[in-house]
């Protein structure tokens, strides 16, 4: 059973309920609290979240309690989707933001995407730009190209399953809407945003994106993004998922077979990485061929002549690769990393 710290302030109708779920961020989640303390909406309801986690969540959460608008929420680890789950259904307000525990809000993140939702019912959900920062070399931001296939801010189903529109995770969508589609897949340990993005806009209307900076992105090393073939088999249930309920005839059928398609040679590239470190360098060279277009650039061509020449220099030259990707703290776009490219 969940514990929980705080009630509902009765005195107030929040007009949004931020969810923040915080396992293992125990030393980060304040600047969250902090960040979303100092918006300039001020009728929220918050509730954070701890599954479960080794860290003293609760203890870095007790200052803010002070705050009526804030509650806490402890219960057993299933997951960060289940998590989610269990915050929303603590909470009342039509709309729902994301706040991940080791990210953080600009001041007008929610004033905009509360606005821009309020004002047109045809949005499903709202995203916006924001600021990659943490183990990076350097801050950047998660989209410099325009969203999108029309006016760069708008986004269709299709465009967010061909990933011409992606989502940061810190967005806004309607608690009705949440409801509808039966809420986060608690089955899915990775891509479990993309597929309730996908399922909202299964219902119709559009995403939206705000080309603003609303919102700061913390990346960790060893996150979940780090393992692309756990990525890519998410990105691949995501894409079964929305071919098995959409209509054969649906326009976006011919988005998803694309999709499937490239998810699955991206994943034989992965596999043949993996036997090629595990000594099946010649079964994992000739899988790795037949997956070559994963990969460009005169690095790669080199390598492929070399090996064919020298099979032998495969094994430690891609150990040598993944060592070097381990250790590097560069990390590619928030896009890159939601899609699993390779780099």
């Amino acid at each position: 059973m969940a514990k929980v710290a705080n009630t509902p302030d009765s005195r107030v109708s929040p007009r949004v309920a931020v969810i923040v779920p915080a396992y293992g961020v125990a030393h980060l989640v304040g600047e969250a609290l902090a960040s979303l303390q100092a918006q300039t909406m001020a009728t929220w309801e918050c509730v954070v979240i701890d599954d479960g986690a080794p860290d003293e969540v609760a203890e870095a959460v007790a200052p803010f309690l002070a705050d009526p608008r804030i509650r806490f929420i402890a219960t057993g680890n299933h997951g960060v989707s289940a998590a989610r789950n269990a915050a929303i259904a603590a909470t009342s307000a039509p709309l729902i933001a994301l706040l991940d525990g080791d990210d953080r809000f600009r001041p007008d993140y929610l004033t905009t995407m509360v606005a821009l939702l309020e004002g047109d019912p045809t949005v499903r959900l709202a995203t916006c730009n924001a600021l990659l920062f943490g183990a990076l070399p350097r801050e950047q931001l998660c989209f410099t190209q325009p969203q999108g296939s029309s006016d760069g801010v708008g986004g269709t189903l299709a465009d967010v399953l061909d990933r011409s529109f992606s989502v940061y995770i810190g967005t806004t969508f309607r608690r009705a809407d949440f409801d509808h589609v039966g809420g986060f897949n608690e089955s899915m340990t990775h891509s479990e945003d993309l597929d309730l993005w996908v399922r909202l806009l299964e219902l119709g209307g559009s995403a939206h994106y705000v080309d603003q900076v609303l919102g700061e992105y913390r990346v960790r090393p060893h996150s979940a993004s780090d393992n692309p073939v756990r990525l890519l088999q998410g990105n691949l249930k995501v894409y079964l998922g929305a071919q098995q309920r959409l209509a054969a005839d649906h326009p976006a059928q011919g988005v998803i077979a694309a999709m499937l398609e490239e998810t699955r040679a991206a994943l034989d590239f992965e596999h043949a990485l993996l036997r090629i470190a595990g000594g099946e360098v010649e079964r994992g060279l000739s899988d790795l061929r037949a997956v070559r277009s994963q990969v460009k650039g005169p690095v790669w061509t080199f390598s492929f002549a070399l090996w064919r020449l020298m099979p032998g220099l495969a094994r430690p030259m891609l150990g040598w690769r993944r060592a070097a990707r381990a250790r590097s703290t560069t990390r590619p776009s928030l896009a890159a990393v939601l899609t699993g490219s390779q780099a």
